[in-house]
């Protein structure tokens, strides 16, 4: 373990392995730094596409899981009960609202709808003054381009402050990622 820090990280990202290898890739490399870090992952408690490769790398390396899952996907997302907090929620936002209450920072990879739900609601959150918490978007082989461009469109149409995008760090690569985290929460 590079650090005795205890802090945990929010890992939103979709429940598919989506069209790249890079996807995954990246996903296990996180895990595994996580873990290494001595941090605990906070994720969707799913065991499927690039959430499972979060959390199969962070616990085959000794790190720790805290998983949230809503009763209505329990069988569908096939919920990790071998993570070493296990929640079931009623539903969506509170699965959100636990994973967030328990996180020193959120970490985005690629994902769906699902994803870019959890995103834009703690960047509002951020805008509105609930918290201070990193926010960092791990931008694999340029996924989320459309996205940045999209909440530049937002911003320059008015629709936001130009400190919105500031919320929000981008960067290419896991190390990067993890840089960013370990600055943020020394």
């Amino acid at each position: 373990m590079t650090s005795t820090l205890t802090h945990g990280i929010c890992v939103f990202c979709g429940s598919r392995p989506g069209d790249d290898p890079a996807f995954i890739a990246d996903a296990t490399t996180i895990g595994q730094a996580i873990a290494a870090e001595g941090w605990r992952v906070i994720y969707g408690a799913g065991d499927i596409g690039i959430m499972g490769a979060v959390a199969e790398a962070a616990q085959s390396a000794g790190g720790k899981l805290f998983g949230v899952i809503p009763q209505h996907l329990v069988d569908v997302e096939v919920g990790r009960v071998s993570s070493d907090a296990f929640v079931v929620t009623d539903n969506m936002h509170t699965r959100k609202t636990v994973m967030f209450a328990n996180s020193d920072a959120i970490l985005v990879l690629p994902g769906g709808p699902g994803t870019l739900d959890e995103l834009f609601e703690v960047m509002t959150w951020r805008q509105l003054g609930v918290h201070d918490k990193p926010i960092v978007l791990l931008n694999t082989n340029g996924y989320w381009d459309g996205l940045i461009d999209l909440i530049d469109g937002i911003i320059a149409r008015g629709f936001a402050e130009p400190s919105f995008k500031e919320f929000l760090t981008v960067v290419t690569t896991p190390d990067q990622a993890m840089a960013s985290l370990r600055a943020r929460l020394s």
